[in-house]
């Protein structure tokens, strides 16, 4: 009779009771990172912008774990540095960071006006390094740190409207690697995922314009689900992942293979 398959301890992913910073976590993608790794156990702090009443609903959802919301701008270094250094007070600590925020302002090169580069570029890429800037010191004197940057398929492969997105995007994934170099021998890892057509808020607009031909180039023929993403970030975030940095995973359904 063969064995029945080794089931993971709970605690295995090492997460339990360790503090967490999560950007853009009141809806879609980063709402559900924030909710995985509060299951895991985890104190998670998580950012938003002007939604107010979506920030709470996380909160209130979410009774037994602990999970708190703080508005921040991720373009305002000033409020970046106080948000980080009022959750060290209170935890103690800082473990993982994951960059979650992120804005479009697609259309056609010859269309798009300075203030939409300005605009995708000054938050999907200058927040990331905001952030990053604020908790790497923190987490370089414990000598642990798991950061995880949100990317988009966007950034390896391309598509029409969207060179300032991409372009941002692109960055994240340089920024990540570097960083990950940097880092690496105070015990801290740095890697990125890399979603790819999802169904939430921000990508409904594009969905409902091409979704017959986007459908047509991913080899699983649906649409990502927030969670799916989350599972993805857990897994960069646990000790699972320990021997993985500078990376980026993508989490497409076989997008444009």
């Amino acid at each position: 009779m063969s064995e029945a398959p080794t089931q993971l301890h709970p605690a295995a992913d090492g997460l339990a009771g360790k503090c967490a910073l999560v950007t853009g976590g009141s809806r879609g993608i980063g709402r559900a990172i924030v909710e995985r790794l509060a299951r895991s156990g985890m104190d998670v702090t998580f950012t938003y912008l002007g939604n107010e009443e979506a920030a709470r609903d996380v909160v209130d959802s979410n009774e037994g774990l602990a999970i708190s919301a703080a508005r921040v701008d991720g373009r305002d270094s000033a409020a970046v540095n106080a948000c980080v250094e009022e959750l060290v007070a209170r935890t103690g600590r800082i473990d993982v960071l994951v960059n979650n925020a992120g804005v479009i302002r697609d259309n056609l090169l010859a269309m798009l006006e300075d203030d939409d580069l300005k605009a995708v570029f000054e938050t999907n890429i200058e927040g990331v390094f905001h952030f990053c800037r604020a908790a790497v010191p923190h987490m370089m004197s414990q000598r642990y740190g798991r950061i995880v940057n949100l990317s988009s398929v966007s950034a390896g492969k391309g598509g029409r409207g969207q060179t300032n997105y991409a372009a941002s995007k692109g960055a994240v994934e340089a920024l990540t690697r570097s960083l990950a170099v940097e880092v690496g021998r105070r015990g801290l890892r740095v890697n990125a995922v890399a979603p790819g057509v999802v169904e939430t808020d921000m990508s409904a607009e594009v969905r409902g314009l091409a979704g017959d031909e986007i459908l047509s180039n991913i080899v699983l023929r649906r649409y990502g689900q927030p969670a799916e993403i989350a599972e993805a970030v857990w897994f960069l975030c646990s000790d699972l992942s320990g021997y993985i940095t500078g990376q980026v995973l993508s989490v497409d359904g076989g997008f444009k293979m």
